[in-house]
């Protein structure tokens, strides 16, 4: 799935400075819009310890032997300038991934045959599947000729908004990953957000409080997802571990994915999930309560991004959900729209 070594871009190889070139796109499947933007500023990052997260598979970390190779592998980029949008990666080789991803991870079983923590997972690739075509139908390119980019309305409706179940699953992956940031609140607000720029230190810090102890979110959200009510009875450490092993496949799965801007926001919101699953369940398998919570810089990252990622769907689903339905069945149904919103929050609270 990655590109051979003689395709690689000897530019990539090197200290980059300039962004990456737009015609360049042997990885991109022709498409400029899928390429990554690696300018950096120089003080945005000093490095970090990479270690392995046992709900996510890396091959930085599961198949490096030692930290000068792990060095050689490691890319830095800058979120801000390659966003979550359309990349012009679609047809059958954006099928197969998500194919793969349901098809062996989580299979199509009678609901009544699925036990509540199979069914979680579906509903987290779910939610994030959902997500991800919100923002592309978000930012869409509607007019290559003239670079004309803006909300695919049709798309998100066709995807997402004309099936309440991927809208549930939305609400649920938002508050699932919501309950995650907010237990690991002490850590999260303790942990070191040094990048060498102390104005933009203060800052993140400052937003991170803000965040974790802002009293409208406590007020409507107390407790977003209880994790107490899991891996119980006898079949409890087995479900852990094949659950465990299915998302590690998952994460593993990310790096087949042929456009890099995809490629890079996949991984990075499964990486997001699989530290919200470490947050809220386990290390290595074993009981949280017994263990120190310890989380690398890159797993914080990915953790408020993808937190990010879904609260930006949700709100565009607020927005222009009742617009995307009366495109498409040509009445205003806002009503509707609240209706599966108040279904999504039922659905979650009896979970």
């Amino acid at each position: 799935c990655e590109c051979p070594e003689n395709e690689f871009p000897e530019l990539f190889k090197k200290p980059y400075h300039h962004g990456l070139p737009s015609d360049d796109l042997k990885c991109q499947e022709g498409k400029p819009q899928a390429a990554v933007d690696r300018t950096l500023d120089s003080k945005a990052f000093r490095g970090w310890t990479e270690t392995d997260n046992p709900w996510t598979y890396d091959d930085e970390t599961d198949n490096c032997e030692s930290e000068s190779v792990l060095d050689t592998e490691m890319t830095y980029v800058n979120l801000q300038l390659n966003p979550e949008r359309y990349t012009g990666y679609t047809g059958p080789s954006a099928r197969r991934i998500w194919d793969a991803v349901y098809s062996e991870n989580c299979p199509k079983y009678p609901a009544e045959e699925l036990c509540q923590e199979e069914k979680i997972l579906y509903k987290l690739i779910s939610g994030l599947h959902s997500s991800i075509s919100i923002h592309i139908a978000s930012d869409y390119l509607l007019d290559e000729a003239t670079n004309l980019w803006g909300h695919n309305l049709d798309l998100m409706y066709n995807r997402v908004l004309r099936y309440p179940n991927r809208v549930q699953n939305l609400y649920f992956t938002f508050l699932f990953v919501l309950r995650a940031v907010t237990k690991a609140a002490d850590y999260l607000e303790q942990a070191e957000y040094d990048t060498g720029n102390p104005t933009e230190d203060l800052k993140t810090h400052s937003l991170m409080r803000q965040l974790l102890y802002n009293p409208k979110l406590q007020a409507a959200c107390p407790l977003p997802f209880d994790e107490a009510k899991l891996w119980k009875g006898q079949r409890g450490p087995e479900l852990k571990q094949k659950i465990q092993a299915q998302f590690k496949n998952i994460s593993a799965l990310m790096d087949c994915v042929g456009c890099e801007k995809c490629r890079l926001w996949g991984k990075l919101q499964v990486l997001g999930l699989g530290t919200a699953l470490k947050i809220l369940f386990s290390v290595n398998g074993e009981d949280h309560s017994h263990q120190t919570l310890e989380l690398q810089r890159n797993e914080v990252i990915a953790l408020i991004n993808l937190l990010n990622r879904l609260s930006e769907s949700i709100k565009f689903v607020h927005e222009m959900g009742a617009a995307a339905e009366k495109l498409n069945e040509g009445t205003v149904t806002s009503t509707r729209l609240n209706s599966l919103v108040q279904q999504a929050w039922a659905s979650i609270v009896k979970t």
